[in-house]
Order: C-alpha cells, then sequence, then structure tokens
C-alpha cells in the first residue's frame, strides 16, 4: 500500500454545528459515526465498508430545526477530508466508476479526482422522506462532498422505485468510485495529469 499516510482531521464549529471528523483513505472500511441523523449514520457505514476507508464523525448539530444543517455540513468535513488527504494527488488512479445495483434500482457512478469541482446529478426520488429525513439532503451531502472535495462528481438513476434503495445505491456506488479513483495506481507515482498539477 502507499508509504505515505493518507490521513485527515476535520474540525469544524459553526452557530449551527460542531463536527470532528476523521478518515483513512488506506483503512479497512472501519467506522463510528454519530451525525445526530440516524438515516445518515445508515449511509456513512455503508460509505466506509464499500469505500474501504476508516471514518470517524461526531456531529452535534441543531437537528430541532431540521436535519439539513448536520447533514450538509458533514458532507462538507467529508469533502474536505477527502482533499487533505490526497495530498498532491500524485500516483493515484484519478477516475473511478461503478454501476451499482440495489434490489430494484441501478445506478452509474463516476468520479475525477481532478481538482476541480463539478456536479452532475440526475437521480430524482419518488417520496420526499425516507423516515424522517429528507431525501432532498443525500444530493445536498454529495454536492458538499463534491465542492470541497475537489472532484468532479456524476450520479445517474437508471431506474428505481424505493427511495431508500436509491439513497443506499448512489452511496455505494459513489463509495466504489471514490475508492477507485483514490488507490495508488501501480504503474505511475506521478500526478495524473499533462499539467503536472492537480
Amino acid at each position: 500500500m502507499n508509504e505515505v499516510q493518507r490521513t485527515a482531521e476535520i474540525v469544524r464549529k459553526t452557530r449551527e454545528t460542531d463536527i470532528r471528523l476523521t478518515l483513512d483513505l488506506d483503512g479497512q472500511g472501519r467506522s463510528e459515526i454519530a451525525s445526530g441523523v440516524g438515516f445518515l449514520d445508515h449511509m456513512l457505514e455503508l460509505f466506509a465498508r464499500h469505500a474501504l476507508v476508516d471514518l470517524t464523525v461526531a456531529c452535534k448539530g441543531d437537528t430541532q430545526v431540521d436535519d439539513h444543517h448536520s447533514t450538509e455540513d458533514v458532507g462538507l468535513c467529508l469533502g474536505q477530508a477527502i482533499d487533505r488527504a490526497l495530498g498532491n494527488r500524485a500516483g493515484i488512479r484519478r477516475y473511478g466508476h461503478a454501476i451499482l445495483p440495489m434490489d430494484e434500482t441501478l445506478v452509474t457512478c463516476a468520479v475525477d479526482l481532478g481538482g476541480r469541482p463539478f456536479f452532475a446529478w440526475d437521480a430524482t426520488f419518488p417520496t420526499a422522506k425516507v423516515g424522517t429525513f429528507d431525501t432532498e439532503l443525500v444530493v445536498d451531502f454529495w454536492q458538499a462532498v463534491c465542492t470541497q472535495g475537489r472532484m468532479n462528481l456524476h450520479v445517474l438513476l437508471h431506474y428505481g422505485r424505493n427511495s431508500h434503495h436509491i439513497s443506499e445505491a448512489i452511496f455505494k456506488g459513489l463509495a466504489r468510485a471514490i475508492r477507485h479513483a483514490a488507490e495508488p495506481d501501480p504503474r505511475s507515482a506521478e500526478i495524473p495529469s499533462t499539467k503536472g498539477v492537480l
């Protein structure tokens, strides 16, 4: 594996949230998640397992208002952690994708860890909520990850009936795509760009 430790710790404190997040890109899929948002906890556990990262999240947020601030701010912190852990991005594969089925759902996810944020999302949820969680927050979470992680992030939902399954397919698919893109390239230790910088 990599000789350099690809880890990051992000601490973010605002009037709306107080977050501490740690990430090890070369982990084993372990997670310890306490975001204060049950459904997000479930999704982040899936993400860590399928991305094979070690992830801890501790968030105290204004969930008495709703889940928006906590969900979006955890996404900001995860994106910052990915960016910081990648360093100058030398020796990574850079690109990753996954076509992922989840029961009746099929989704395509693709990422480019090329240093420029671009967010493309074509996925509509059939219901406004999963339990008490607003499904629109899935989009907000990943847009925050994309922007702070300085990546191209594309999600295309081909079909799906169940909002929980759609969310799960997206989190697992992006986990697999990011895992592949962030993996060391056994053929090159160089920065994967003709520009010489990402």
